[in-house]
């Protein structure tokens, strides 16, 4: 151990005796730089924001009543992602898991379907600049915390449809490399019982994402902002012919809370050209973002004769090459908070 990593480890256990002795402002010192990497962790564990936040702040207080019980033999972070992995297996067990509309529906016919939300508990989207809050901050958490291959959202969606505990099995193990020692220690089973449920994890997984990862989630960034700019300024201009040049001939357009989908390019064509531009006009405004390392857009609807255009859905697109192979429209205004963007933009002539 390095003398700096010494004086940190000293520093880190004056922090804890003196939090144990109720010392509210050592436990924040202790705790706020893990905040970030605990609310992805959490997202992951529970495919929401809004949850994840609970989950945290659930962890905290959990974490002050129980502070006595921190030995000190594992570090703080395994202790605290323990804690928070036992809150987001509670809170699954008093609600269903976060859906996909792939997982409820078959593809829709564009010239018949019906457009309305569903209630049950949708997977969101996850803002990059969440993401990044830790980094912005000077914190250094785990490279495996925020990695993208386990943060896009087809992974995401992927892991909604495992058992609670095997998701949590497979977090553990497979995103944040730990042990099975640490894994069973933290969910309090048996070494075997993690062995078990990471391989029924994985065979279900293998069922529901893309077999080669690599091609079907691009590494060029510089791909992702030509198509993201290519499509504002398709959607903008209510070109869609532009837009469905855009698709892969797969390609999927998906709608939470909904759950009409379609799939192909002709299809999504027939549905943009009849119903986003033809039915509702083409008073369209976009501004770029990102969600799950990926690039996204806040998409902005006006109604003809009002004076601002309004939060209308959050969108995310999923790049293969060139080609957009999945375009993700959240129709969720309350969304646009989390992504800080303006809940509307005034009208230009």
């Amino acid at each position: 151990m390095t003398d700096r990593a010494l004086m940190r480890h000293i520093g880190m256990d004056q922090k804890v005796e003196a939090a144990r002795d109720g010392d509210q402002v050592a436990f924040a010192q202790l705790v706020e730089p893990l905040r970030h990497e605990l609310q992805v962790h959490c997202y992951r564990m529970l495919g929401s924001v809004e949850d994840a936040e609970d989950a945290v702040q659930e962890t905290l207080v959990r974490a002050w009543s129980r502070l006595d019980s921190y030995a000190g033999r594992a570090p703080l972070r395994a202790w605290l992602y323990g804690i928070a992995t036992h809150a987001c297996l509670d809170a699954l067990r008093r609600r269903k898991a976060r859906a996909w509309p792939v997982d409820l529906a078959g593809p829709a016919d564009p010239h018949r379907y019906e457009l309305a939300s569903v209630d049950v508990p949708w997977l969101q989207p996850y803002p990059d600049r969440l993401l990044d809050v830790g980094a912005a901050a000077g914190e250094e958490p785990e490279a495996v915390v925020t990695a993208r291959e386990t943060i896009e959202l087809a992974f995401l969606a992927a892991i909604q449809r495992l058992p609670a505990r095997q998701r949590a099995v497979l977090i553990l193990r497979d995103t944040l490399d730990w042990s099975v020692a640490d894994t069973a220690a933290a969910l309090g089973v048996s070494r075997a019982a993690v062995n078990s449920a990471l391989q029924r994890a994985h065979a279900t997984l293998s069922e529901h994402l893309p077999a080669q990862r690599d091609r079907w989630r691009p590494e060029s960034t510089a791909s992702e902002r030509r198509a993201l700019a290519k499509l504002i300024s398709a959607w903008e201009s209510a070109d869609p012919a532009a837009l469905v040049a855009l698709l892969r001939e797969d390609a999927t357009l998906i709608m939470p809370p909904g759950t009409v989908w379609f799939a192909g390019r002709r299809d999504i064509g027939a549905f943009l050209a009849d119903h986003v531009f033809g039915e509702m006009g083409s008073g369209w405004r976009l501004l770029p973002t990102a969600a799950n390392r990926q690039p996204a857009f806040g998409l902005y609807w006006r109604e003809p004769d009002a004076d601002a255009f309004d939060a209308f859905a959050i969108g995310v697109l999923t790049v293969d090459g060139d080609s957009l192979a999945e375009i993700a429209l959240f129709h969720q205004p309350e969304l646009f908070a989390a992504f800080a963007l303006p809940p509307a933009l005034p009208s230009q002539s």
